[in-house]
């Protein structure tokens, strides 16, 4: 009687010796493939007790793994290595499988709204819209994609395993990057092209913010990540509109004094300029791109950054402040805090103390951050220490490590970043059972398996043509390439990077330890494993210096559940790391530790140094609507100590009473309810809060809730 065989989804078919005969054949052409020659190899024996074997068996149906043991055991007895290649087969068509299950799951939850996973990964994206659910959709078809045919499986496998987390894998199948700065500057003063149509250089400020907004909008249509454009490079519009008033007003021949005609050139100045931002702030967050989202773009805000353009680039910065300052009505009517643009508030010589030139732009900012959660700080001061230049994050948090161009000027605008693959540092401290000689050896094998990523994300740009993205390669956004050129050859000669970053290093230390890195033992062992990485990627660099590698303090969204998810599973329940829901972000201390503002501004600036590709560091407050003093002391402290800034509270908005204040929150879902009201429609809640760099409303995974739930406030 002919045996059946029971597939893995439990239906039966017949047993066909032939199917094994050809399984064995596309093992054996890989391993040709590997030996780059045919070797001969006698299989007939090997054949023989297979099928022997599989005769003598007495289950009926035979299961199929069954099957796959004994042909792996006896190919074993006949070439190690063609058993190897067997193997792998093996284990790329199970990924298939499971990838192809995976997709098909993703797609039915994605469509009934059951998938919380992909629903809530960004808090930025509204995914019941069938916009974004389009974009949701094809993003789960870039991962199957990505993860059965590009990448290698030793990297899917430490991926699923949790070592290290291959970010934005929806989007890895195409030829678009990360982030970057926009070159603003060089398309506003030669023109560009949007749409097939010529943009020359605008003649007014609101004509140019107009086109600014289009630009934004383009270009993160054609990227994944954030990006973000300088107010310095917008800020010669502002002069060529104030020629025009005054000329307007000269040709007018009217008979007012000289005082009361710049009085009326300056009035029509600011309008236009109050136009101007209003028409950038609603259309940024008003736009929708191809990504399903408003684009997640900064703003920077350095008054010397053009010197010949300062008072201009001070009259905008003042604008976009008190327009954060008066907020922006939500869909109920009521004023809530806008999560785009973000804006970077650069402290200096000029604006930092009482009595400094701009100190008073300062204290505006202040008030800004106060009521809005914006500006993020960043320090003219300690940057220049650091690296001798000031310049402006891609959005969230990265920055570029410096790049000097052909003629030795370093370049910073038209410049990115292609993509992240992060470290699990508690997974690397687990693994080792607490031997620290152990732990620096298994922490070089994640660094290393993040390198071959990043080289991945390089190379899968090799041979791509300008014309996939116009706005950025040909028409001045990062280069201004032919359309069949090789975008290549901009990434290389514009200096993008490609970045290796790394989640929980309070856990790695309290596990390593037994103690916070706030306590000095575990602060020498914290800025032990910030030098260590920091030391392997200037190698990488010296290895392989078209790669320019950067340490990244990741933001992690999403991460920060799903590294402990896979932690857990994989160690089990281990108190302070593996049972809370969440990874601390990057090296920042315990969310939950008790600790001054000041005190832990000064720690973590000591390990954000070593982020040469970016980090930022929060500090969690109480509403300080009427604290604009303890901001500015923050600001000072900021100024003299850290990089890069941000300062944390709630901010929410009940759309049913309206009411103005801080959700509740329910233990038991998670789900946030008004206070005054009960009202726990989600869609009817404003509940902002700092997600990882940008802020994020009312929608998180489980795992960054309970960050966000967990907080301790510092001030």
């Amino acid at each position: 009687m002919a045996k059946m065989i029971m597939k893995r989804d439990g239906r039966t078919k017949l047993y066909d010796q032939r199917r094994i005969i050809n399984a064995i054949h596309a093992a054996y052409l890989e391993y040709c493939a590997a030996k780059d020659e045919y070797v001969q190899v006698d299989m007939g024996a090997c054949l023989s007790s297979i099928f022997t074997r599989i005769d003598n068996l007495d289950e009926d149906p035979i299961n199929v793994e069954t099957i796959q043991d004994i042909v792996v055991e006896e190919l074993y007895k006949t070439n190690y290595e063609l058993a190897e290649c067997y193997n792998d087969y093996r284990i790329k068509r199970s990924v298939y499988r499971n990838s192809k299950n995976e997709l098909l799951d993703a797609v039915v939850g994605l469509l009934d709204f059951t998938n919380e996973d992909i629903l809530t990964e960004n808090s930025n994206k509204q995914a019941q819209l069938v916009s974004t659910q389009r974009d949701l959709m094809a993003g789960e078809v870039s991962k199957y994609i990505s993860r059965t045919k590009l990448i290698p499986q030793h990297l899917i496998k430490a991926h699923d395993n949790g070592e290290i987390k291959i970010h934005d894998l929806d989007y890895f199948l195409n030829s678009s990057y990360n982030c970057e700065l926009v070159n603003l500057d060089d398309m506003l003063q030669n023109g560009t092209v949007i749409n097939k149509k010529m943009i020359e250089k605008p003649k007014s400020l609101r004509t140019a913010m107009t086109i600014v907004t289009q630009i934004a909008a383009q270009v993160a249509s054609c990227t994944y990540g954030g990006q973000t454009v300088s107010l310095s490079h917008i800020a010669p519009f502002v002069r060529i509109s104030e020629e025009r008033i005054t000329k307007k007003y000269e040709n007018m021949n009217l008979l007012v004094s000289q005082d009361r005609l710049d009085e009326l050139i300056q009035k029509e100045l600011r309008d236009e300029i109050r136009d101007a931002v209003q028409t950038f702030n609603y259309q940024v967050s008003t736009l929708m791109t191809t990504n399903g989202q408003s684009p997640f773009i900064s703003v920077c805000m350095y008054i010397s950054e053009k010197p010949e353009y300062e008072k201009e680039t001070v009259l905008l910065i003042e604008e976009f402040l008190k327009q954060r300052n008066d907020g922006m009505k939500n869909e109920y009517g009521v004023v809530a805090t806008q999560t785009f643009p973000k804006l970077l508030y650069f402290l200096d010589e000029n604006n930092t103390y009482p009595g400094s030139e701009y100190y008073w732009l300062t204290k505006l900012a202040a008030k800004s951050t106060a009521l809005r959660m914006n500006p993020d700080i960043i320090s003219v001061k300690k940057m220049k220490e650091l690296y001798g230049y000031a310049f402006p994050p891609m959005g969230c948090r990265a920055f570029l490590s410096v790049f000097n161009d052909k003629n030795g000027e370093a370049i910073f605008y038209g410049r990115g970043n292609l993509g992240v693959c992060s470290i699990n540092l508690p997974y690397a401290a687990l693994e080792s059972g607490g031997d620290l000689d152990k732990f620096w050896e298994l922490l070089n094998g994640k660094l290393e398996l993040a390198r071959q990523v990043c080289e991945l994300r390089y190379e899968k740009m090799r041979g791509v043509k300008a014309s996939v993205a116009p706005i950025l390669w040909q028409h001045g956004a990062i280069s201004r390439l032919n359309p069949d050129d090789d975008i290549l050859k901009a990434i290389d000669e514009r200096g993008f990077t490609v970045t290796i970053g790394y989640s929980g290093l309070y856990e790695t230390v309290k596990y390593l330890t037994g103690k916070s890195h706030t306590s000095e033992e575990g602060f020498e062992l914290a800025e032990k494993i910030m030098r260590t990485m920091r030391d392997a990627l200037d190698n990488y660099k010296l290895e392989q210096p078209h790669l320019r590698f950067a340490l990244y303090g990741t933001p992690q969204e999403s991460t920060t559940g799903w590294f402990s998810d896979k932690l857990k599973a994989r160690f089990g329940v281990i108190e302070d790391i593996t049972d809370k829901g969440w990874i601390t972000n990057s090296y920042h201390v315990d969310i939950r530790e008790r600790i001054d503002a000041f005190e832990k501004l000064d720690i973590e600036s000591e390990l954000q140094r070593y982020s040469t590709g970016g980090a930022v560091s929060y500090i969690e407050t109480n509403p300080m609507h009427n604290n604009v003093d303890a901001i500015l002391a923050l600001y000072e402290h900021m100024y003299e100590t850290i990089i890069y800034s941000e300062i944390n509270f709630e901010s929410d908005v009940c759309g049913v009473c309206k009411y103005t204040g801080t959700m509740d929150n329910d233990p038991e879902t998670l789900d946030w309810v008004c206070p005054v009201c009960g009202n726990r429609d989600q869609t009817k809640l404003s509940v902002v809060r700092r997600t990882c760099g940008y802020l994020g409303e009312t929608t998180w995974t489980k795992g960054r809730k309970l960050d966000i739930i967990n907080r301790v406030k510092h001030l």
